[in-house]
């Protein structure tokens, strides 16, 4: 039967001798709970930070969309324009329908007013998408500001344990609500 081999680091040993002392750690166990609580933060900053980068490629995609749907329209409105020109120069041709050619001169001038319409309202919606998108990618980097300064807080925590240095959990404090300033600040999309 194979032998089980059992590697012990410097952090076991560090709780063993702590175990055996049956001393309790009031430092350790603030900076743990203060660490769970940053990582559960953390763990929303992030799934908010991507949720609003999708929520910005759709707006913008939806931009993207309504700008190809003007550009549509604008090609037909110049399409009837010809159509409309033609129309005019033949009512000015002798043997034509003047009377005929001259109601769809007035009938394609008509439809292009529709169309110009059609075409700007695209247009507008293109640029509501657009400046939507923008205030959301806004949104999203402050998210990640958020998870980034909770990272970080949480990192410091960790070399607060290391360095036993009261200065250092005070600075992860700090970081910690600055992080969350930040996450309410992305909730209230300012």
């Amino acid at each position: 039967m194979p032998e089980e081999f059992e590697v012990h680091g410097a952090h076991d040993d560090a709780l063993d001798r702590a175990a055996e002392a049956g001393a309790f750690d009031p430092l350790a166990g603030r900076i743990a709970v203060m660490t769970a609580i940053l990582s559960t933060i953390g763990a929303v900053f992030g799934y908010q930070g991507g949720a609003t980068q999708n929520e910005a490629l759709l707006l913008k995609n939806q931009a993207a969309i309504h700008k190809t749907e003007a550009a549509n329209q604008w090609a037909y409105y110049q399409a009837k324009g010809q159509a409309e020109a033609i129309a005019e120069l033949s009512a000015q041709l002798p043997g034509v329908d003047h009377e005929r050619a001259a109601r769809e001169a007035k009938r394609y001038a008509m439809e292009r007013e529709q169309i110009r319409l059609k075409a700007e309202s695209f247009e507008k919606a293109a640029r509501d998408a657009d400046e939507a998108s923008e205030k959301t990618v806004h949104s999203h980097h402050r998210w990640a500001q958020a998870l980034v300064a909770t990272q970080v807080a949480i990192a410091m925590a960790a070399i607060t344990i290391l360095t036993r240095r009261r200065w250092l959990q005070l600075v992860s404090y700090g970081i910690g609500a600055v992080g969350l300033v930040l996450g309410v600040l992305a909730w209230l999309r300012f």
